[in-house]
């Protein structure tokens, strides 16, 4: 499964439910294009064709339980750690490919704000509830 995938199966699967294959979109905002798969949620728009899954409600149980604080909101790096996940600079480009980031991946700063608003919206795009300050 790809990080991309795994990120949007541990939010909107949390008790391993189902899985979710999020596709890059087509333009994620970089100039780049990609080609379409769909998820492999019930329905567009619904994770396992159900109520949409509350994305902040999720994360921030996950942080409650989490000895660290860690701020998910508006952190990739902490996104990723609190979903158990590798957060170090290669896997943040790993998934800045997967998601086509056409800028400077040596500009971390830059790199993974973009990767946060991203992958916000892939949780919106496969099916999650998503707050509106957390998409832009």
């Amino acid at each position: 499964m790809s990080l991309l995938g795994s990120i949007v199966s541990k939010i909107l699967h949390p008790f391993g439910g189902g899985t979710a294959d999020a596709a890059p979109a087509p333009n994620a905002g970089s100039g780049g294009s990609a080609g379409t798969s769909t998820p492999s949620t019930s329905a567009p728009g619904t994770a396992g064709g159900s109520e949409p899954v509350d994305v902040a409600a999720v994360l921030t149980g996950l942080a409650e339980k989490n000895p660290q604080t860690l701020d998910w909101r508006h952190s990739i790096v902490d996104l990723m750690k609190l979903l158990g996940l590798d957060s170090g600079l290669a896997a943040r480009k790993q998934l800045a490919d997967e998601l086509h980031y056409t800028g400077d991946k040596d500009d971390s700063a830059s790199m993974n704000i973009w990767l946060h608003k991203q992958v916000m919206q892939k949780l919106a795009e496969n099916g999650g509830k998503v707050p509106d300050d957390l998409k832009h």
